[in-house]
C-alpha cells in the first residue's frame, strides 16, 4: 500500500543522574567527594532508507524513543550515555513540527542524515562542586530530560516530469507506453488511486523520471477527492505535461477541462502554477471531428504553451513529444522545491529559561523547564545546596517576577512540588 502522509511522536533521551558520593576506603579518613556525571540521553536521527517507497510503517509505529543514559556513580565513574534512535524514511519525505506546521527538514538526497532532537545533557556529580571552602558538596544535579516533539511526515514523489489531468484522459496508458511501469488501467474513473513512477529513456540515450499523478478533480486545492494528497506529488516535478481528452470520449470539454485543471493547481500553489507545462493532446485516434484540437491550439497559442497530438493507444506521437521533454528538461534547473525556511534542531536550550509565575489560591505558583532543571540540581536538606537556589532564583529572573507579582513576607511560593516561606 502507498501511504505518503503520517503524524508520529519523537522523544529524545533523558540526562542520567550525577551522583553525590564520597570515597570510602580503608585507611583514609576523609575521602573527598567522588560522584561521577550521568550520562547524556540518545538523540534522535532521521535518515533516508534506499528500500523504502512509502510510510506504511508509521501506520504501525507512531512513537519513537531514544534511550535514557545512565546515572553516574562512585569512584568519579560516569553514566554511559543513551543510544540514538534513528528514524528511516523514503526519500522525498518532508518533516513538519506538527504544532508549528514549519518543515523541519526535506529528506531529498540519497544517504541523508539529520539531526532533529538532541538528548538531555547527562547532570554533574558532587566531585564538580569541591571548592576550598566547601570541602564535601553533598548534592549533585539530575540529568536534564529529554524533548517530546510531534511531527508530521510528508512524502512527495521525486520525479523530473509530471502527467497532470482529470481522471481517465489518458496517463496511465502513457506511463506504461514509454516505461516499464505497469500502472492498473481501466476505463473508469481513478483506477489510478496512487501515484506511479517509471524510467523514460528516449532514443538518444537520455532518461527522465516521469510520475503519473491520480486524477485531479475540480475541488483538489480544498482536499476534494483527495486533491491535496495529489497534488503534493506534483510540487517536486520541474516540467507538467497537461493531459487533455481531445476525443471527448465522456462528453467533457478539453478546453474546460483544461482551465479548470490549471486553477485548482494555482490555488494550492502559486508557485506550482508557474512551473512550465507542455499541453498533450490526448485520443487523437478516436478523434470524430477536428474541433476539440482547434480549441486546445488556439489555447497553447494564446499562452505560448508547446502542444503535442498524440495517442497513447497507438504510440502516435509519444517519440516526438518525449524527445522534446529530454531537451527541454536540460535546460530547467534543478532547484530546491521545497523550502525549508529555518533548518530547526531541538535542543534543550530552546527553553532552558523559560517560567511562568502564577498566582492560584494566594500561593505563587513557579513552573517551567527553567524550573524543573533548578529543582533537578537542588539537595533541599544540605544547606549549601539551598544557598545555591536562593542564588539561581535571582540569576534566572524569577525572584525579580515574584516581585512584580507582588510577593512579600510570609506569602507562599510553590516551586514545583516544593513549597516554601518568602522572606527577604
Amino acid at each position: 500500500m502507498f501511504v505518503d502522509y503520517a503524524k508520529i511522536v519523537i522523544k529524545s533521551g533523558d540526562g542520567g543522574n550525577g551522583a553525590a558520593t564520597f570515597r570510602r576506603e580503608k585507611y583514609v579518613a576523609a575521602g573527598g567527594p567522588d560522584g561521577g556525571d550521568g550520562g547524556n540521553g540518545g538523540d534522535i536521527y532521521f535518515v533516508v532508507d534506499p528500500d523504502s517507497n512509502t510510510l506504511i510503517d508509521f501506520r504501525y509505529t507512531k512513537t519513537f524513543k531514544a534511550e535514557n543514559g545512565q546515572n553516574g556513580s562512585g569512584s568519579h565513574r560516569f553514566g554511559k550515555s543513551g543510544e540514538d534512535c534513528y528514524v528511516k524514511v523514503p526519500l522525498g519525505t518532508i518533516v513538519r513540527d506538527a504544532e508549528t506546521n514549519k518543515v523541519i527538514v526535506d529528506l531529498s538526497q540519497p544517504g541523508q542524515k539529520e539531526l532533529i532532537l538532541k538528548g538531555g545533557r547527562g547532570g554533574k556529580g558532587n566531585s564538580h562542586f569541591a571548592t576550598s571552602t566547601r570541602q564535601a558538596p553533598r548534592f549533585a544535579i539530575d540529568g536534564e530530560k529529554g524533548k517530546e516533539k510531534e511531527l508530521i511526515l510528508e512524502l512527495k514523489l521525486l520525479a523530473d516530469v509530471g502527467l497532470v489531468g482529470f481522471p481517465n484522459v489518458g496517463k496511465s496508458t502513457i506511463l506504461s507506453r514509454v516505461t516499464k511501469a505497469t500502472p492498473k488501467i481501466a476505463d473508469y474513473h481513478f483506477t489510478t488511486i496512487d501515484p506511479n513512477l517509471g524510467v523514460v529513456k528516449t532514443e538518444h540515450g537520455d532518461s527522465f523520471v516521469l510520475a503519473d499523478i491520480p486524477g485531479i478533480i475540480e475541488g483538489a486545492s480544498e482536499g476534494i477527492g483527495l486533491g491535496t494528497q495529489f497534488l503534493r506529488h506534483v510540487e517536486r516535478t520541474r516540467l507538467l505535461l497537461h493531459v487533455l481528452d481531445i476525443a471527448g470520449t465522456e462528453g467533457r470539454d478539453p478546453v474546460d477541462d483544461f482551465n479548470k485543471i490549471n486553477e485548482e493547481i494555482k490555488k494550492y500553489s502559486e508557485k506550482l502554477a508557474a512551473r512550465k507545462q507542455i499541453i498533450v493532446a490526448n485520443k487523437a485516434d478516436s478523434m470524430q471531428d477536428d474541433e476539440n484540437l482547434k480549441k486546445i491550439e488556439k489555447i497553447a497559442k494564446d499562452k505560448d504553451l508547446k502542444l503535442f497530438k498524440i495517442s497513447a493507444v497507438t504510440g502516435e506521437g509519444l517519440n516526438d513529444l518525449f524527445n522534446y521533454v529530454s531537451e527541454i528538461l536540460k535546460e530547467l534547473p534543478k532547484e530546491d522545491i521545497i523550502e525549508v525556511e529555518d533548518r530547526i534542531v531541538y535542543t534543550l536550550e530552546d527553553d532552558k529559561d523559560d517560567f511562568t509565575v502564577e498566582i492560584v489560591d494566594g500561593e505563587f505558583i513557579v513552573s517551567g523547564p527553567a524550573a524543573e532543571r533548578l529543582m533537578g540540581r537542588v539537595n533541599i536538606g544540605d544547606n549549601e545546596s539551598y544557598n545555591y537556589m536562593e542564588r539561581m532564583l535571582k540569576k534566572l529572573g524569577i525572584e525579580d517576577a515574584l516581585k512584580e507579582k507582588g510577593v512579600k513576607e510570609g506569602d507562599t511560593v510553590k516551586i514545583l512540588e516544593w513549597e516554601f516561606e518568602w522572606y527577604e
